[in-house]
């Protein structure tokens, strides 16, 4: 071994690097405040180790960006935690930096003869919070598309070559495909190139002119090695520790909690996201622009910041003398506050805009939900394809945006959210099932806003029926009005009651005869398994089956339906108002037939 490592030094000279290396002389001795340096090296190593392993999985194409990145998070080996270094890691790298450059400021580490190596630091800090914005994109979630091209259209703002800087970045005039190779080129390729260079000659540059001790000395001078690599040692354990417990933390919370990076629902261009934000070490440039509305944008976005970058650049000069060193060091900690106060604005405001707490839990509903149905695997169309034709997810939206204005659903539009405007018909939540039919039929509820109390058929014959005759049915008449309910709701075939039915087998076929004689009138109205052309009301036969509610949404004035009775409802399909695809959703969805884990959807 040593004729190995005498080879190896003769041929590299290895062990005078090394001797130079860990036996530097450090003026005062070592200090906890140097330690910051090594910690940026480490946490940059980690990135560059786990970015590796996560390329090698990695799609760069809309199609396939946000299912690899599944794969590494839920199939792949590890990948939940290599995921979560490399995510956690870059977040930590943000307060690194500013702990170093407050560190250095204070020390005056950035004064002659150490201008240069200054500026290469700062060279390094932008091109950090590049990498941090490029890789925002690459999971092709909502939340990064979204803040991704807020972030970008600041940059068609720019004076003259805007729209043009803007145009080449995006890859074309929308984004898309090229956009996303276009980051991921640039977070894997050119900026850790830049990244490497940067950090050589900073490093040169740190060796060239030592350490600038702060001063007075508090002891004698020491080398590198042991004391100061024992505090960078335990310093970048510490950064390791913390970033596994970022990792760890949504399990000890809830022990349902994926573990690593969040990972949101595919990007949907269609449908605007208004809960995008940028991520925390960006939040305070996204409040600041606040200030600034309307064609002022480019004061807040563009003049600010580059007056904020030149004094930054201009402080090795400035710190020539004391005083102009006491302003950087007071320039530097206003601007630190200011970011934290701006972010703290940001965060105060979100969590009391019920707006966005609404379309927040909106987007992990989303997120959980694509993660469930890609479990079951991706169609060839992309991840995007399982939301678009998921009842769960689609429904609702379709439900609040064509129907809350006169329906509601348990109360709300479908979504959450309360409408001002009063209901004006039934609240659907359960329809088609027993308990919604028995409540129906209920004396004190048929005429009440959950059903008919704001239509037309308030005073019409099924209320007075209800209301007059019900409340005399003998405890016989009341056991066959169950029967009947029971039978009309096996008519829809809901997947909640499928089980149920075949018990009551018997029930329902007694239900169906009871239906049609004169104690329960159903007929008198209705058709119910039978041609009736004389029948007033809807048709009874399949009521709530998906085929029935598509009919009726289509066009509830419709023969079938109500007819000249129509009260107000609008021929969805009739009108190609939606198309037969959102139809089905809507019935899908408020049937609760939707795929669940192992599971396929059962159409009716």
């Amino acid at each position: 071994m040593k004729k190995l490592l005498a080879w190896l030094d003769n041929r590299t000279g290895y062990q005078k690097l090394a001797q130079e290396a860990l036996y530097e002389n450090i003026p005062g001795g070592s200090r906890w405040r140097y330690v910051w340096g090594s910690t940026l090296t480490f946490a940059i190593a980690i990135q560059f180790i786990t970015g590796i392993f996560l390329w090698t999985a990695y799609s760069a194409n809309t199609t396939g960006a946000w299912e690899s990145v599944y794969y590494i998070q839920f199939e792949m080996t590890g990948g939940w935690l290599v995921r979560g270094l490399h995510h956690y890691t870059a977040q930590l790298m943000i307060i690194l930096l500013a702990l170093h450059l407050m560190q250095v400021v204070i020390d005056g580490a950035y004064k002659a003869p150490r201008e240069v190596n200054f500026w290469f630091g700062l060279f390094l800090l932008l091109i950090t919070l590049a990498l941090s914005l490029t890789g925002y994109l690459l999971p092709w979630d909502q939340k990064g598309y979204w803040a991704t091209k807020v972030s970008t259209n600041l940059v068609g703002i720019t004076p003259g070559a805007g729209t043009a800087l803007q145009k080449l970045i995006m890859g074309g005039t929308d984004y898309g495909h090229h956009t996303l190779t276009r980051f991921f080129a640039l977070h894997a390729g050119v900026l850790p190139a830049l990244l490497v260079l940067m950090i050589v000659g900073h490093v040169y540059l740190f060796r060239r002119h030592g350490i600038t001790p702060k001063q007075p000395l508090r002891k004698r001078d020491e080398a590198f090695w042991p004391e100061q690599v024992l505090k960078d040692a335990v310093a970048c354990l510490a950064v390791l520790a913390t970033v596994l417990f970022l990792i760890l933390y949504p399990r000890l919370t809830n022990p349902n909690a994926h573990l690593g990076a969040e990972l949101g629902a595919p990007a949907d261009p269609s449908e605007a996201f208004s809960a995008a934000r940028p991520e925390w070490y960006f939040l305070f440039l996204f409040q600041f622009l606040k200030y600034f509305p309307g064609h002022s944008e480019i004061v807040g976005a563009i003049i600010i910041p580059s007056l904020v970058m030149l004094v930054l650049f201009l402080m090795p000069l400035a710190g020539r003398w004391r005083f102009g060193h006491r302003f950087n060091v007071g320039f530097l900690f206003a601007l630190l506050a200011g970011a934290g106060l701006l972010t703290y604005l940001a965060k105060r405001q979100d969590l009391s805009d019920p707006t966005y707490l609404a379309t927040l839990k909106d987007a992990h509903r989303d997120a959980a939900r694509a993660q469930v149905l890609a479990s079951q695997g991706i169609p060839p169309e992309g991840a995007l394809a399982l939301l678009k034709t998921d009842p769960y997810t689609q429904g609702p939206k379709l439900f609040a945006k064509n129907c809350a204005s006169c329906h509601r659903y348990d109360g709300h539009d479908g979504m959450g959210g309360m409408p001002t405007d009063p209901a004006t018909a039934p609240d659907l939540k359960g329809f088609g099932s027993v308990k919604w039919l028995t409540e129906f039929m209920d004396t004190n509820q048929i005429d009440s806003p959950k059903f008919y109390g704001g239509t037309k058929f308030k005073e019409g014959r099924m209320v007075r029926f209800v209301k007059r005759d019900i409340p005399k049915f003998t405890p016989e008449e009341r056991e066959q009005l169950r029967k009947v309910i029971i039978a009309l709701a096996a008519e829809a075939d809901l997947p909640a009651e499928r089980a149920t039915n075949q018990m009551n087998a018997a029930i329902i076929a007694e239900g169906r005869e009871l239906a049609k004689n004169d104690t329960m009138r159903c007929t008198e109205c209705h058709e119910f398994r039978t041609k009736d052309e004389d029948a007033t009301g809807p048709s009874l036969t399949g009521w709530g089956s998906r085929e029935w509610l598509i009919g009726i949404i289509s066009n509830s004035a419709h023969e079938r339906f109500y007819g000249k009775r129509n009260d107000r409802m609008p021929a969805f399909g009739a009108d190609n108002v939606l198309d037969m695809h959102a139809m089905g959703l809507i019935a899908d969805w408020l049937r609760e037939d939707w795929p669940l884990p192992g599971q396929t959807a059962l159409r009716k």
